[in-house]
């Protein structure tokens, strides 16, 4: 895949979700800080920093802060294709009257395989979030592909394509389970081997089941591993 093909198929996704998100609920940044160290061979440690912020809402383009998140997640090596993970999550909301702060757990696994040029991945994540007002129950499935986008392995080096599908499935009482689904296609660059920059667009389908509400994020990260 070229990267000009890339780019168009991500013009055409950005115009497709705007119209959407716009005749729903909004636009939204973030922007992101990962930290990564090895510990052992099976054991690694995360920590990330995390900005939201409104770009368009109520029919407006404006900047409003939403909430700033730091989260770190522990990983074990089971063998080179499986890993568990637990983390620890805060979320702070009411300096910026946006909503509740949180607190939240996380437990996953992780499944990864490589056929051909294309790495495949299973993620598997419970969470257990806890409010002000109630304590939320969600379970996360994430499907994703990652492949270089000159179509032959380039080393480390490569600049590359990531996609994922997932699914969420939350409950609380005494509200109604709601149901979720996410859609991202990020580009991403390594830049040398400890530093690597990814930048691209995700559309969000909250509480189909119930009333649906759409949002579309511009998201760009940049991690460093020491």
């Amino acid at each position: 895949m070229k990267l000009k093909h890339v780019f168009l198929c991500i013009f055409l996704s950005c115009n497709t979700f705007i119209l959407k998100a716009q005749d729903h609920s909004g636009v939204l940044g973030e922007t992101s800080f990962v930290l990564n160290y090895g510990v052992s061979k099976n054991y690694s440690l995360s920590f990330t920093g995390r900005s939201r912020y409104f770009l368009f809402e109520n029919k407006t383009f404006s900047f409003q802060q939403q909430q700033l998140d730091i989260f770190h997640m522990s990983t074990f090596s089971l063998s080179s294709s499986n890993r568990l993970g637990v983390g620890l999550y805060y979320r702070h909301r009411d300096v910026f009257e946006s909503g509740s702060d949180e607190l939240r757990f996380m437990q996953q696994f992780k499944y990864q395989k490589h056929k051909a040029k294309i790495s495949f991945g299973h993620r598997f994540r419970t969470e257990q979030r806890i409010l002000e007002s109630k304590t939320i129950f969600r379970q996360r499935y994430r499907f994703s592909a990652n492949f270089p986008i000159s179509g032959h392995n380039e080393g480390v080096e490569a600049p590359y394509v990531l996609c994922y599908f997932e699914g969420l499935l939350s409950f609380s009482k005494p509200d109604a389970p709601e149901i979720d689904q996410r859609t991202a296609v990020y580009l991403g660059w390594h830049f040398g081997k400890q530093l690597k920059f990814e930048t691209g667009i995700e559309y969000r389908l909250e509480r189909f089941n119930l009333d649906s509400r759409n949002y579309f994020f511009f998201l760009n990260t940049l991690s460093l591993s020491i």
